[in-house]
C-alpha cells in the first residue's frame, strides 16, 4: 500500500486501534485520516500510553493536569468520531518498551482485534527532532514489539491467552510521524481539516498560541501534500504503512 489515499485506505477496514504516547499527539498526526476512517464507519479506538502529567505551561494546573489532559483527549477524540479511549496511565517522560508496557498493548490488541494498528513511529527524525520524543519512540518500539511476534504468538504471555485473548495475525500497522524517509502512504485531509483543527483546540493546556499552532499544522499538511503528489492546494497526513500479515507471509511466529 502506497501513494496518496482518499478515504485512509478505509476500504475493508472495520476496525482500528490507534496507540499514542501522550493525549495530543495523535491529534497532531492524524486525527484528519481518523475522521475520514470514522465517516466511512470504522470503528475507531484510541489508547494513550502516558497521562501526559509532564505537559502544559500553566503551574496552577499541575494538581489537575492528569484530569484535564484526559478531558481534553476524551473531548478530541469525539470530534472525530472516536467513542472508546484507553488509558494506561504510564508517567509522562518514563515511558520504556518494557515487557509491562509491551504485554499492556499486546492484551489491548488480542482484546480489540483491528484490522489495523496505528502508532507513533520507532525511528528518531534527525530533521525535526520535536517528533522524536523518547516516549514517542517508546510507543513505536512497545507497539511494533507487540504486534510482532507476540499478538500472534499463542505461546508469549500464555496467561492472556488462558484469560480468553488469543493470538491473532494484525493484517497492517500504520505508524504516523514517521522520518520523511519512511513514509509511503499520505492521506488526503483536506475535508478533515476542520475536525482536525476542532480536536486540535480542545488541548488547550498545551498551546499558549493557538493561532500559532493552527498555521504550523496548515504548513505541515500541506507540505505532505505536495510530497504525496497529491493536487495542488490538497493537504494530507503521511504514514509509514507495513503490512504484517499479507498474502505473500509465509513466517510463523
Amino acid at each position: 500500500m502506497s501513494g496518496p489515499g482518499r478515504l485512509g485506505g478505509a476500504e475493508g477496514i472495520e476496525r482500528v486501534l490507534c496507540f499514542a504516547a501522550h493525549p495530543d499527539d495523535l491529534d497532531f498526526g492524524a486525527a484528519g485520516t481518523v475522521a475520514a476512517w470514522t465517516a466511512a464507519g470504522v470503528d475507531v479506538q484510541y489508547c494513550l500510553m502516558t497521562d501526559g502529567d509532564a505537559g502544559g505551561f500553566d503551574p496552577g494546573h499541575r494538581g489537575s493536569i492528569v484530569a484535564m489532559r484526559r478531558r481534553e483527549q476524551q473531548d478530541a477524540a469525539a470530534l472525530v468520531g472516536v467513542d472508546k479511549v484507553h488509558f494506561l496511565g504510564h508517567r509522562d517522560g518514563y515511558l520504556e518498551p518494557s515487557h509491562e508496557v509491551i504485554e499492556q498493548v499486546v492484551a489491548l490488541i488480542r482484546e480489540v482485534r483491528p484490522d489495523v494498528v496505528l502508532a507513533m513511529h520507532p525511528e528518531r527524525d534527525w530533521d525535526r527532532l520535536q517528533r522524536s520524543h523518547p516516549d514517542h519512540l517508546a510507543c513505536g518500539e512497545a507497539v511494533t514489539r507487540a504486534v510482532y511476534p507476540a499478538v500472534e504468538n499463542p505461546y508469549a504471555y500464555p496467561h492472556l491467552a488462558e484469560a480468553g485473548l488469543e493470538a491473532f495475525k494484525l493484517e497492517r500497522l500504520w505508524l504516523y510521524a514517521a522520518p520523511r524517509s519512511r513514509e509511503n502512504h499520505w492521506v488526503d485531509i483536506t475535508e478533515q481539516l476542520p475536525a482536525k483543527v476542532s480536536a486540535l483546540r480542545q488541548h488547550l493546556s498545551q498551546h499558549p498560541d493557538v493561532g500559532r499552532m493552527e498555521e504550523f499544522v496548515r504548513t505541515q499538511l500541506a507540505a505532505k501534500g505536495r510530497e504525496g503528489g497529491l493536487a495542488p492546494g490538497r493537504l494530507a497526513e503521511a504514514f509509514h504503512v507495513v503490512v504484517v500479515n499479507g498474502p505473500d507471509t509465509i513466517a510463523g511466529f
